[in-house]
């Protein structure tokens, strides 16, 4: 595949709530080509130690659409001593059963052939946000 005909990408995820990277959350990627296209799952990763997913799928040629989807359910339940320090420091509400009023985040975006984008997402329990990076 050429850099000049597939686009490419990569995320990373800041917790917010903690102010670090968020480690070990799976990532997913799917891509289809054009609006009314099948979307077709190219495999995944997970976020290292820096909260970046380095490994993610090469897009195939023709693809118009990416989607990411987060698996941020697993990450919260495990950073349950975590939100129990940001809590008591932040006088914040108790995180509902599962950790994260979001148990999942799925981003989905157009990309041109020859572009590389980077999308970063800011994750806290109860909100995110999302951009394009460089």
């Amino acid at each position: 595949m050429s850099t000049e005909t597939t686009a490419s990408v990569s995320t990373h995820i800041l917790d917010t709530s903690i102010g670090k990277p968020a480690e070990g959350v799976a990532i997913t990627l799917s891509a289809r080509s054009g609006f009314d296209a099948e979307w077709a799952n190219l495999g995944g990763s997970a976020t290292d130690a820096d909260g970046r997913c380095k490994d993610l799928p090469a897009l195939p040629e023709g693809t118009t659409h990416v989607r990411l989807d987060f698996e941020t359910e697993a990450y919260f339940s495990n950073q349950h001593s975590a939100k129990k320090q940001a809590e008591a420091q932040q006088d914040a509400p108790r995180v509902r059963d599962s950790g994260a009023f979001f148990p999942e985040v799925t981003i989905t975006f157009a990309v041109n052939p020859g572009e590389h984008y980077h999308v970063p997402l800011l994750l806290n329990p109860f909100g995110y946000s999302v951009y394009r990076g460089s």
